[in-house]
């Protein structure tokens, strides 16, 4: 069973911390990772490009010249592709381009970035968030104690409204509650910054 240290908001080592082992000791799938980012990525696009095809664009309702005798190529309207203001062939339309992969996916492609997290040495667990006056300046400091102060990913056991509020004007850094935890924002970031409540609401929400 892997083992990591727990640090307080000073980066001093309080104790340490018996981690699951199909969060943070599975095999890792790159394939799976990828997959789940890609999906990600896709349901955030917003899909709301459109352009014009040769048959919405106003105008070009007169045959240009004549079809014969002038010793041009045939036209039949000035809003064809190849004219300046004319449609644009195969012209993109709003659409959705979300779609769903399978749960066990998605699991297996957060336990491999938890695992590759521990792994690497980019995941950082501390016993509390909780900061004296809750300012920004404080988190910075405590980012910085603990060895995550570029692109750091805190996550809270739940919805911490005080400690959002500490961080999240931060340069880099992402703050999520543990149920709200994602591959992209683990993946994108550096370290990963825990607490240990968090570590227990991971276990019970996606074992």
């Amino acid at each position: 069973m892997p083992k990591v240290d727990i640090l307080n908001i000073k980066g001093e080592n309080v104790g340490s911390l018996d981690l699951n082992e199909t969060l943070f000791n599975t095999q890792i799938s790159e394939h799976a990772v990828y997959e789940v980012i890609k999906n990600q990525l896709a349901n955030k696009r917003q899909g709301t490009q459109s352009a014009k095809t040769r048959a919405e664009v106003r105008g070009g309702g007169r045959k240009p010249f004549r079809q014969k005798g002038t010793g041009r190529a045939r036209q039949g309207s000035i809003r064809a592709p190849h004219y300046t203001g004319g449609g644009v062939v195969f012209a993109p339309k709003p659409r959705d381009y979300s779609y769903k992969v399978p749960k066990k996916l998605r699991r297996k492609a957060l336990y491999s970035t938890l695992t590759s997290k521990l792994n690497d040495g980019d995941l950082v667990v501390v016993d509390s968030l909780a900061l004296e006056n809750n300012k920004t300046k404080e988190a910075a400091k405590a980012l910085k104690a603990l060895g995550a102060d570029r692109k750091a990913y805190v996550v809270t056991a739940d919805n911490d409204k005080l400690t959002y509020r500490a961080f999240r004007n931060i340069e880099g850094v992402d703050v999520s509650s543990a149920n709200l935890i994602n591959v992209y924002d683990l993946v994108r970031h550096n370290k990963l910054v825990i607490t240990k409540d968090a570590i227990a609401k991971l276990e019970e929400v996606f074992i």
